[in-house]
């Protein structure tokens, strides 16, 4: 007896033990946002990479780092002693030349004057000729030669800017020896950034997520560099090719953004946020409450529960046609073993956790088509009993869901979670 009224009382301890308790949140209004995330790095808009016209050992260098230039200002000149000495050399080529072309001259007017008077043959004066003419192209060519020399010295030897701009690297330092441009060994001298007010953030965006994204959508950024402030900008351009890292597939996405007061600066890291819907002064309820369902009742009375919610604003002839039709269809889902069914707007169909039924709505955008969703919000009723709704649920940011439907619930508690005590 006494081990009896120990286990009846250790019962009704359990019992009173085994209670659930509900955590609650309220249906408010307030504004939403549907994002794709993503991250990339500023960059500028437009870089000009600067190489040496011919090789050479740096002499100079008159910039440094960030500095601002313009086009045609040197940045940095070439040693041209030996340059000095060539050109020397090549002027007196070009005196030699000169001289030999006037004897030549002489000799073939000589030439000419004996041909008149038949004194010489015609293959003599056609040779003079011929010396003339070679003699006359060796003074162009050193001439030319002379020319380049001067070029080298003159303008090769300068590295100028091609545009107006900021230096934003500098690859070089006094007494090492550079390589013309066109040779395979050939590196970039300085790297110079057009403008700096306009910059760009290349952002990798998801296959699952490029559809919604579009030209001129409008991007908030954040930089780990300067956290707690936010940034804007648009995008430009999608770029065709994907990328393709460990069979991830992801496109780059061009955003063009303004950067007046030179807070932004290349290469920094950059959380963007693409807004694809936003929604002002909607019902808002939290996404664990739309996952919610009660541990105290089975599937099939969940089931029961939320098919009766469905015929709420059905007329009487429409409510009992429903349960009649659910009904017939329980009965042939018992044959397949299947027997749980939900409703929405009077039509049953097999249930959907994460889908179902509703209205297309289109903002306005590209890629910005959503179809609602049916889902059910449990809470209790005056009476202190469990109750479900079902409403259409919209765009989600992640944490809470846009609810939309025609009754009056702001401010409705609706379950959350539950524990057990």
């Amino acid at each position: 007896m006494l081990c009896a009224a120990i286990l009846t009382l250790l019962g009704g301890c359990l019992k009173q033990v085994d209670k659930t308790s509900y955590e609650y949140a309220a249906i408010r209004r307030g504004s939403l946002e549907k994002t794709v995330s993503s991250s990339g790095k500023l960059q500028p808009v437009s870089t000009v990479d600067v190489l040496a016209q011919m090789n050479g050992k740096i002499e100079l260098i008159n910039v440094d780092y960030n500095d601002t230039i313009t086009k045609g200002q040197i940045l940095a000149e070439l040693n041209t002693d030996m340059l000095q000495l060539q050109r020397e050399q090549q002027e007196a080529s070009v005196r030699k030349a000169r001289a030999t072309l006037e004897l030549q001259q002489m000799n073939y007017n000589n030439q000419l004057v004996l041909a008149e008077k038949d004194l010489i043959s015609e293959y003599e004066l056609k040779t003079s000729k011929t010396n003339l003419d070679a003699q006359a192209a060796e003074l162009s060519a050193a001439e030319s030669s002379l020319k380049v020399i001067e070029t080298e010295i003159n303008q090769y030897a300068y590295i100028t800017s091609p545009i107006d701009g900021i230096v934003l690297e500098k690859n070089i330092s006094v007494g090492q020896n550079v390589v013309e441009g066109s040779s395979s060994n050939a590196s970039s001298i300085f790297v110079l950034a057009e403008d700096l007010t306009e910059m760009q953030i290349e952002a990798g965006v998801d296959e699952l997520d490029i559809a919604s994204i579009y030209k001129g959508q409008l991007v908030r950024f954040n930089l780990e560099a300067m956290p707690g402030k936010s940034y804007s900008g648009t995008v430009d351009t999608i770029h065709l090719m994907p990328s393709v890292v460990d069979n991830v597939v992801s496109y780059t996405v061009i955003i063009n953004v303004e950067n007046i007061d030179g807070a932004l600066l290349p290469g920094m890291t950059c959380e963007v946020e693409f807004i694809v819907e936003q929604r002002e002064n909607v019902l808002l309820a939290p996404n664990a409450a739309l996952r919610y369902e009660p541990t105290s009742l089975t599937p099939e009375e969940i089931a029961e529960r939320v098919f009766l919610a469905g015929l709420e604003g059905l007329s009487a002839e429409e409510k009992n046609a429903a349960i009649e039709q659910r009904k017939n269809m329980m009965n042939a889902a018992s044959q397949s073993n299947n027997s749980s069914y939900v409703v929405s707007g009077g039509f049953l169909m097999p249930p959907m956790r994460m889908g179902g039924p509703g209205r297309n709505r289109n903002q306005g955008n590209a890629g910005t088509s959503n179809a609602a969703e049916i889902r059910s919000l449990w809470f209790m009723n005056v009476t202190g009993n469990l109750e479900v709704m079902l409403v259409e649920a919209g765009i989600s940011d992640g944490s809470f869901t846009e609810i939309i439907t025609d009754k009056e619930i702001d401010g409705t508690m609706v379950i959350n979670r539950e524990r057990i005590l």
